[in-house]
């Protein structure tokens, strides 16, 4: 009885030599393995790398949606981003029909053609309005971006003091000036009313196309999904907006000569022909009174037209 004992003993002993010098099972190995690293627990996959993955499903599901969102631009989004939010489509309508049929009715006092009379009117009630929108569309976004990146300090410092973000978008909205002012009124009050952060942002993005909020959006998006420091990122994108819009300063410099050159070559023809018309108007009358001269006057007008697209697109950058 004592010998078998000592038989199964020396065998239990033997298999454990085995097993501890054969380095055990494949299982025993990577539990080992996954010990040996920090920071690392076995059958727990890597938080870093989940975040990763979930901020890149995020990202790709932004701009899913906001590709799905390009639609047909209206008068009336037209005349909210040139920031006319009391003028209806009705009254814009109505001003434009009426400025165009006041020039064409003030070309056909000056004895010219029906055909000059036609073009002017649509130009003047089709073209020149839609250019003034524009414009004032473009100066508002100016007007926000160069505002853009101090309040995402503001944010930025608000969430470091411990305020709620809900919080930090209310102070932007109540201590900036226009047009920061109002967008950040606009998306604050959408959040009040039960949109969500991620609709809001979209709508904020409606209202004012740029780069900028574009970039903003995506970012709280992605935390509000995956988390992590809010104020590192949006410390981060307010230093990238910097570099962006010293970027594009420096481009502006470095352009400014061929843009000179470009509008000095593109003003000089009906300059020329203003100053023809008001020393010798008898000179150059035929063209206005002649089919002929209405027609060389539309190829000019087609062929300068072109010109000034083409050294356009010479001087204009993307950055």
């Amino acid at each position: 009885m004592e010998l078998m004992l000592a038989v199964m003993l020396v065998v239990l002993l033997g298999g454990g030599a085995v097993m501890v010098f054969a380095g055990g099972d494949d299982r025993s190995k990577a539990r080992v393995a996954a010990l040996g690293k920090p920071g690392e627990r076995p059958g727990k996959p890597d938080a870093n790398a989940l975040r990763k993955k979930n901020m890149q499903a995020a990202l790709k599901e932004f701009e899913k949606k906001q590709a799905e969102k390009k639609t047909t631009v209206t008068i009336r989004k037209r005349l909210d981003r040139a920031g006319l939010f009391a003028t209806s489509p009705k009254s814009f309508w109505i001003a434009s029909g009426a400025l165009g049929l006041g020039t064409a009715l003030l070309v056909l006092l000056k004895e010219q053609s029906l055909v000059i009379a036609a073009l002017a009117g649509f130009a003047a009630g089709f073209g020149l309005p839609r250019w003034v929108l524009g414009f004032l569309k473009a100066r508002r976004e100016k007007k926000f971006t160069a505002d853009f990146a101090n309040a995402i300090d503001v944010i930025v410092r608000s969430v470091k003091s411990g305020l709620p973000t809900a919080d930090a978008l209310r102070i932007v909205a109540n201590e900036f000036r226009e047009p920061v002012s109002g967008e950040f009124k606009k998306l604050v009050e959408g959040m009040k009313v039960g949109l969500t952060l991620e609709q809001a942002l979209r709508k904020m993005y409606d209202s004012m196309p740029t780069s900028e909020v574009n970039f903003f959006g995506i970012v709280m998006t992605i935390q509000q999904k995956t988390g992590g420091n809010l104020s590192e990122a949006l410390g981060n994108l307010a230093g990238v907006l910097r570099d962006r819009k010293r970027l594009q300063g420096k481009i502006k410099a470095m352009s400014s000569e061929a843009k000179a050159s470009a509008m000095i070559i593109g003003s000089l023809p009906p300059a020329v022909g203003g100053i023809v018309y008001l020393t010798t108007p008898a000179y150059i009358s035929l063209l206005f009174t002649q089919k002929a001269g209405n027609l060389m006057l539309l190829a000019c007008a087609l062929w300068m037209g072109l010109g000034i697209l083409v050294m356009r697109k010479m001087i204009n950058f993307k950055h």
